[in-house]
């Protein structure tokens, strides 16, 4: 639990822990059609403190999709710990891409 809640109040991570469910050993073997990111404008919130997947490796994942990318000191579920920072980044991505033509490609 350490390693992906750990700036979350203990009892709270103990809940998202239980509740959270094992990879199904399918997915390693699935096709993946064509990533969104490819066409869409694509945004990725990095948690500097992940200890689930490295954040040079998401930093890299990033890149990879031309993501405009913003930093959280965080754990792996920034989501939970930090949601302002998320919000904040949605509200970014969203007003960016309101009625813009970007959305159906990344023609900007």
């Amino acid at each position: 639990m350490g390693h992906f809640a750990a700036d979350v109040d203990p009892v709270k991570a103990q809940v998202m822990h239980a509740a959270q469910q094992p990879v199904a050993i399918s997915v390693f073997g699935d096709v993946m059609g064509t990533p969104a990111w490819r066409s869409l404008a694509s945004w990725y919130l990095v948690p500097t403190d992940d200890e689930a997947i490295a954040p040079d490796a998401e930093r890299m994942f990033a890149r990879r999709m031309g993501a405009e990318t913003v930093e959280v000191a965080s754990s792996h579920v920034a989501m939970v710990s930090n949601p302002d920072t998320d919000v904040a980044l949605i509200e970014a991505a969203t007003s960016t891409t309101a009625g813009s033509p970007a959305v159906a490609g990344k023609s900007t």
